[in-house]
């Protein structure tokens, strides 16, 4: 198992960032642990890691607007 902070590391990313790859799901099998004293650490495993194809970093695309039916919308 690989902890948050390694992958960090190898993907040279800050550890909040491979937090919420880990968070958003985008390892497959990872699961939040709990440590000797109580803190969670998230781990994963390193077959999902090492397959794992970090998304291009830059603004988050915006949705497309949905499809009008060619009537305007307001007062009439």
């Amino acid at each position: 198992m690989v902890t948050s902070r390694e992958i960090a590391q190898r993907f040279g990313v800050s550890n909040s960032t491979a937090r919420g790859w880990l968070l958003r799901g985008r390892f497959a099998g990872a699961e939040l642990r709990e440590s000797e004293l109580g803190q969670p650490y998230w781990v994963a495993p390193e077959a999902s890691v090492k397959n794992f194809v970090p998304p291009r970093p830059g603004p988050v695309p915006k949705a497309k607007p949905e499809q009008s039916s060619g009537k305007k919308k307001g007062k009439k």
